[in-house]
């Protein structure tokens, strides 16, 4: 008897079962997951600091965020609109590969943020903050390089399926992200 038949009779099988299969890393697959991560990060941080447009909100801020009684608000609120539209600009116009080329622009906006952020908090002796902005900006700086030369996204017609992702990527960034960021800051006391 062979090889072959004797393991069809014994049920075992030479070749690795499906659930062995090995995960394929790719750039581009770690790219998309940290554009998504990163988005849906900035995106519900700059909305956090969006919602300080409110002067009630504002005038408490300071207890949860000391760094927030230094700085103009306008100037909070305008830093939060550049994280909110840099997360969503990570995210959409790949997905639509509309203007796909936004996707560097953006990050390389958010990085640049958190270099003044971090050049900030130095200022201000806050160094422990400085290995967040760090990490976040030099992400950022990753996902430009990834996007501008190693694996741009190329731009494409439209299609209904996209538009359709956009929209439900912009729902679940609401639900998951928007939303709870507004429930805590206007019910929760700092």
């Amino acid at each position: 008897m062979n090889a072959n038949a004797s393991t069809a009779l014994s049920g075992t099988s030479t070749t690795p079962a499906r659930s062995e299969r090995k995960v394929r890393v790719t750039l581009n697959g770690v790219l998309w997951t940290l554009q998504i991560l990163w988005g849906f990060f900035f995106a519900g941080s700059g909305f956090g600091k969006v919602l300080l447009v409110d002067a009630t909100l504002y005038a408490e801020a300071p207890r949860a965020v000391a760094w927030y009684a230094a700085v103009p608000q306008p100037l909070i609120v305008f830093i939060g609109v550049c994280e909110v539209l840099g997360g969503i600009g990570l995210i959409l116009p790949a997905i639509t590969r509309v203007k796909p080329k936004l996707v560097p622009l953006a990050a390389c906006g958010l990085a640049l943020t958190m270099i003044m952020a971090a050049g900030f908090h130095i200022l201000r002796g806050e160094s422990a903050l400085v290995p967040a902005n760090i990490l976040l900006g030099g992400v950022a700086a990753f996902i430009a390089a990834g996007r501008f030369s190693l694996r741009p996204v190329e731009p494409t017609p439209v299609t209904t399926r996209r538009v359709l992702t956009s929209l439900a990527v912009l729902i679940v960034m609401a639900l998951t992200t928007f939303a709870p960021t507004w429930y805590t800051m206007t019910h929760t006391q700092f």
